[in-house]
């Protein structure tokens, strides 16, 4: 199945029992007239015409999205989502047209509108065309516009180049928001993301605030020595939960230092070892 196949099939037992024509019945509207007014105006109507309730995945439907589209997670899209992105997929003309589109209905869309185009990122032809439109997401003061690009979504990690990779999960912390949903954390890591990673940790400090403990993800596959003396300060210092962080990190460290520093917490280094401390279950603790 495509993506728009799958949409389609969720939204057919999801729409209002009494309106359950008029999605269809906008879809052909629009592929039979061509014009771009008729699906904007569909696109606006969508939250009053299928209402605004969540869709319910099984972990079968789930399994289906992946594989439609690997790594697309619809998990948490509402009725209303689904209808627009459906729209959007289903009325594809050519990939100009389609852009043409896109970018017209980002420039007129309210907040829940553009989270809607920003989660459908993976899903809209020829992805590479739209990474500037993905920038332009990620420098959103809204923290859900940010997440809808950054959480749960595949698009940054394929098209996002090195350094706004970087500055993408250096934001994440500056506004509060979690690194484990970020789509790639793990295979996008690189040793520069790490060197500031640290700073951040640094700046942190000298402020008196605390430190998100998974800000240490990205940093232990990429530890030197200095990176080695944050960690050590971390596990010193720390919370509970910022030690268990700088533990996690040190035991994916190739340093052969990391795993003597680790033996001084043998509890910490016991529970990574028997599985009870792991990046999600750090992030659930949190």
């Amino acid at each position: 199945m495509t993506p728009g196949t799958l949409l389609r099939h969720w939204l057919a037992s999801a729409l209002p029992p009494e309106r359950p024509a008029w999605l269809p019945a906008s879809v052909h509207r629009v592929c039979e007239t061509r014009r771009d007014a008729d699906l904007y105006l569909a696109f606006s109507l969508a939250a009053r015409k299928t209402g605004r309730q969540p869709l319910v995945f099984t972990g079968r439907d789930l399994e289906a999205a992946d594989q439609a589209r690997p790594g697309w997670c619809p998990s948490g899209l509402t009725v209303e989502q689904a209808a627009r992105l459906y729209l959007l997929l289903a009325t594809l003309a050519d990939v100009d047209v389609f852009e043409r589109r896109l970018n017209q209905l980002c420039v007129t869309a309210d907040a829940t509108e553009i989270v809607t185009l920003y989660r459908g990122l993976p899903l809209y032809p020829q992805p590479g065309r739209y990474r500037l439109r993905a920038a332009e997401g990620l420098r959103s003061s809204m923290k859900p516009v940010f997440e809808a690009i950054a959480h749960h979504n595949p698009y940054a990690a394929e098209q996002l180049p090195e350094a706004a990779w970087n500055q993408m999960v250096l934001k994440a912390l500056f506004i509060g928001s979690a690194l484990h949903p970020i789509a790639g954390l793990d295979q996008r890591a690189n040793p520069r993301l790490a060197r500031m990673l640290c700073d951040h940790a640094h700046e942190r400090w000298a402020a008196h605030r605390p430190v998100n403990p998974e800000l240490w993800r990205c940093v232990g596959p990429f530890a030197d020595a200095d990176a080695l003396t944050d960690l050590a300060r971390a596990l010193q210092t720390g919370t509970p939960y910022e030690q268990a962080g700088a533990a996690l990190a040190l035991h994916a460290c190739r340093l052969p230092e990391a795993a003597a520093l680790l033996q001084r917490h043998r509890g910490l280094l016991f529970a990574i070892r028997n599985g009870s401390l792991d990046w999600s279950t750090l992030a659930a603790t949190n």
